[in-house]
């Protein structure tokens, strides 16, 4: 018995020194490969690392796809891109583009009123087979003479068939046919960010027919300054890609090599590309050429307004739960405006246009040129309180305007300052009906409230002028009241509570003839 438990024992005893030794083998029969993938997951990052062989990208940010796709738009459009040469003959004057759109015409302008005979370069393209050619107006304004070199080396005379300043579109043409032409985009659809190519002659005919690449970087931009023009541009399209003088006129094309805009200006310092490059919307330039091409100029249809863009301060007096919307300032001197004879009044905000939301005054601006004179629109006004109308309007002709230039010296001579009206934080001195009626820059029906000093740490501060060597604010209406006395003044705001907004019609004066009324909201100060 004792040696059959012994023999037991020793069974059980190999028994557990088998299976121990198994354990083992099992844990390192595990653990071999788990540090075989770690081995070979390091050397995999390193090759990644070291080789510079990343595994290729999918789908179109593949960097081997985004080239063939600029190389194959490069190939498509070029052809139909222009070299254009301009000879101008004649008395040179200031170039009024100088500081933002360096243009190839600018050496022509640097010695006022001596006759010369000098030649300026610039870029088009060719918008149909027939030779018709779509550029800017100040690539070939004041041209006695245009030459047109094509992609393929081939020249020819070209003519203007018809310019528009305002838009700073042009068209020419060439004789022949069967000539590449362009294909168009539609650039109300195009998003910041997308990819687009620039492509013209910059700096001359040794660079001609460069391609350039960038994004575009904003949509409906105003160049303060660009022109003084009434109806100019507010909508251009905004990019990096680099774009220099001798651009000009040319193509901006998107990634399926459609032309989406016209380069016509850049934002320098110095006149060459310093990353802020503009383009006209092809749309609005298409709809130009069309006029240009079948009448010869231009006809634009307007509502007879001046506008502005919303404040926060407009918005909260209409009620508005977002800043949106373009105020209505003044109406059109000088014209009937339609706008006014249907029932749209100063201080109102426009918030649509044919049932469509106006975000910006551009916005507004661009719908209303793709109108003819005698179209109606409705447009969608906010009122105080939150009151919203909608009036059918039948658009005008544009007129000639004139300008009207401030006298301020008229207006301020003899006068003493008042004390600063806390809730506003300006100081009035009134104009008198017969004083503004001897006054041909005033007018009688602009007698009001001079605003002889401003409070630098009011309300009113920056946005209503005191007289000075500049110009001047009348105030004619607060709160929709009319406004001619002291008297007048203190019934006005005699409701108005601290954080309340109080709506002002200013007639504004300025030095330099821009005159004309405006609407300015603020914040009552106050505790």
């Amino acid at each position: 018995m004792a040696m059959t438990r012994t023999r037991q024992w020793t069974k059980f005893g190999v028994l557990v020194a088998v299976t121990l030794v198994l354990a083992l083998l099992f844990a390192a029969a595990i653990d071999i490969p788990e540090r075989g993938q770690a081995q070979q997951r390091s050397v995999t990052a390193l090759a990644a690392l070291t080789t510079n062989q990343p595994a290729p990208l999918q789908g179109p940010s593949a960097a081997a796809d985004w080239s063939n796709a600029f190389a194959a738009v490069a190939e498509a459009v070029r052809p139909a891109v222009v070299y254009i040469r301009a000879e101008v003959t004649g008395t040179t004057r200031g170039n009024p583009h100088r500081r933002l759109v360096p243009s190839p015409f600018d050496d022509f302008f640097d010695q006022p009123d001596q006759p010369q005979r000098r030649r300026g370069e610039g870029t088009g393209f060719i918008i149909s087979r027939d030779g018709y050619i779509m550029t800017n107006n100040h690539v070939v304004e004041n041209a006695s003479k245009l030459l047109v070199r094509l992609f393929d080396r081939r020249e020819f005379s070209a003519k203007v068939v018809g310019r528009d300043p305002d838009t700073d579109v042009a068209i020419i043409k060439i004789e022949g046919q069967n000539f590449p032409a362009v294909s168009f985009g539609v650039s109300d659809s195009v998003r910041v960010g997308e990819w687009v190519l620039a492509i013209g002659n910059p700096l001359g005919e040794e660079f001609s027919f460069t391609v350039t690449a960038g994004i575009i970087s904003a949509k409906g931009r105003g160049l303060a300054g660009l022109n003084t023009a009434t109806y100019n541009i507010q909508d251009y399209i905004q990019t990096d890609a680099a774009i220099n003088p001798g651009n000009s006129g040319g193509p901006l094309v998107n990634a399926r090599g459609q032309v989406i805009g016209i380069n016509a200006a850049i934002a320098s310092q110095t006149g060459y590309y310093q990353g802020y490059g503009f383009a006209i919307p092809i749309d609005l330039a298409r709809s130009v050429g069309r006029q240009l091409i079948s009448e010869g100029k231009v006809t634009r249809a307007v509502l007879g307004i001046s506008i502005q863009a919303v404040t926060p301060e407009d918005a909260a007096y209409v009620g508005l739960d977002t800043i949106r919307g373009v105020v209505v300032e003044d109406y059109t001197p000088n014209m009937d405006s339609p706008a006014k004879r249907a029932g749209i009044q100063p201080g109102d905000v426009i918030v649509a246009l044919d049932g469509r939301a106006v975000q910006y005054p551009a916005q507004l601006q661009q719908a209303v040129r793709f109108k003819k004179p005698g179209d109606e629109v409705e447009v969608t006004v906010q009122r105080k309180g939150g009151e919203r109308k909608t009036f059918r309007v039948r658009l005008a002709a544009t007129t000639t305007e004139d300008k009207m230039a401030a006298n301020v010296d008229d207006v301020r001579g003899g006068r003493t300052a008042k004390p600063f009206e806390e809730r506003i934080g300006i100081s009035v001195d009134p104009i008198s009906e017969r004083e503004a009626a001897q006054d041909e820059n005033i007018g009688v029906e602009h007698a009001g409230l001079l605003v002889s000093s401003v409070d630098p740490d009011g309300p009113a501060a920056d946005k209503l002028l005191p007289r000075s060597a500049i110009g001047a604010d009348i105030i004619t209406h607060i709160n929709e009241e009319r406004v001619k006395t002291l008297a007048d003044l203190s019934a006005a705001l005699r409701s108005v509570k601290p954080g309340d907004i109080v709506s002002f019609r200013v007639w504004s004066m300025r030095g330099e003839g821009a005159s004309g009324s405006r609407v300015v909201r603020l914040r009552a100060a106050g505790k």
